[in-house]
């Protein structure tokens, strides 16, 4: 009887840990304060951590994260470079919430102006820069909705380039994630500016301090946007990168500003302790390939991208490749050309295939040369 009830007492011990004993690979769910929350890794835009993350919510000043991204574009594209001159119109000057004082006929460069989106939030060179670009406010924000559709954005409706509370302007933090990630990867030089912690406008006349507090206070953060009003709440958008791997961590509707950037730091020390990018090479270099009937005997092969393997923690050890190679190729060989593939696998399961191009192109022998080749190699009793 005792063994009985010691082996009942056993199997209700384990099912009360069961939760946390089937996480095993999914640890536990974090203690947040924010009702809706996603982590994301910027390089292979992996879903690291998912609380809510499609609610639809409002965004606050994270809005600005479209605004910096359209922006950013432009600036990356030449259509607008970051010495232009920026006149402030009476609408610009007319925002409210936070702001940088500007007045009407002030003129400031794209560059002072990115800067102060992003270090302070400010919505009256939001709507300068939104000016500037698109004519008005209002066709800006339909380059931003356009541009949310083009990234997936499917929770998401903007009616303004800042944030400031409209009845219908909505967001998730997916969403928020997906925006983040295209401007972090695709234009890394918004770092230069959301990584300043104080600075200055006007020739030293108008200080600015980042709104975003992990920037002096929590190790590796690169970014990126906070932003809050009574109906949003405290939202962020925060970025670090630690071991070449780097983290969106979103937070949606935080109850305080000190809760938001405690959520924001629980979500990226998560992704920094559990999970690792890691480069994947083959096991050994890739050995030339024969080409038949080429003006060059061989070519060399290489990968057609490197390969960068999100894992997690401890997994690294159990990464594999297996290559599969063309003993010989036909010329002519185009450069980029297939010859092959590197699989790439944890354990026993198929992660990336990559494929294994022809380094160069390769022509082909001339009728005569080949007749001349075979004599040759007749000759030399080949």
């Amino acid at each position: 009887m005792k063994r009985i009830l010691s082996l009942l007492f056993a199997a209700a011990l384990l099912s009360a840990v069961s939760p946390a004993a089937s996480a095993a690979g999914e640890e536990a769910a974090l203690s947040l304060s924010c009702p809706s929350a996603v982590l994301m890794e910027k390089e292979t835009g992996a879903i690291l951590y998912d609380q809510n993350a499609h609610q639809q919510l409002e965004p606050a000043s994270v809005t600005k994260v479209m605004t910096l991204l359209l922006v950013m574009e432009a600036v990356d594209s030449g259509r607008v470079a970051l010495d232009d001159t920026v006149t402030v119109s009476s609408y610009a000057a007319g925002m409210g919430g936070s702001q940088v004082y500007l007045e009407e006929g002030e003129q400031m460069t794209v560059d002072e102006m990115i800067k102060c989106v992003t270090v302070v939030s400010g919505n009256d060179c939001a709507v300068a820069l939104a000016e500037h670009l698109a004519g008005s406010e209002t066709a800006f924000v339909a380059q931003m909705n356009q541009r949310a559709r083009e990234l997936g954005m499917e929770d998401t409706t903007f009616l303004n380039c800042t944030g400031l509370p409209a009845q219908g302007h909505v967001t998730s933090a997916y969403d928020i994630a997906l925006m983040s990630r295209e401007l972090i990867l695709n234009h890394p030089s918004i770092r230069d500016y959301a990584t300043i912690w104080m600075d200055s406008i006007r020739g030293g006349e108008f200080g600015l301090t980042n709104t975003n507090r992990l920037i002096r206070f929590y190790p590796g953060a690169t970014g990126l946007k906070t932003g809050s009003t009574d109906g949003a709440l405290y939202c962020m958008s925060a970025t670090a990168e630690r071991d070449g791997m780097e983290l969106i961590a979103v937070v949606m509707k935080a109850p305080t500003t000190s809760q938001r950037f405690e959520d924001a730091k629980a979500l990226l020390d998560y992704g920094f302790a559990h999970y690792s990018l890691t480069s994947v090479y083959p096991e050994a270099p890739l050995a030339p390939v024969d080409v038949l009937l080429g003006v060059q005997g061989q070519v060399q092969p290489q990968l057609q991208r490197d390969c960068r393997l999100l894992v997690r923690r401890g997994e690294e050890g159990q990464i594999t490749t297996r290559l599969t190679l063309a003993d010989n190729v036909e010329a002519p060989v185009d450069q980029g050309q297939t010859l092959g593939q590197m699989e790439v696998y944890v354990g026993e399961e198929l992660r990336d295939t990559v494929p294994i191009l022809a380094s160069r192109a390769v022509d082909r022998l001339s009728v005569p040369e080949i007749f001349s080749q075979m004599l040759q190699d007749l000759l030399m009793g080949r």
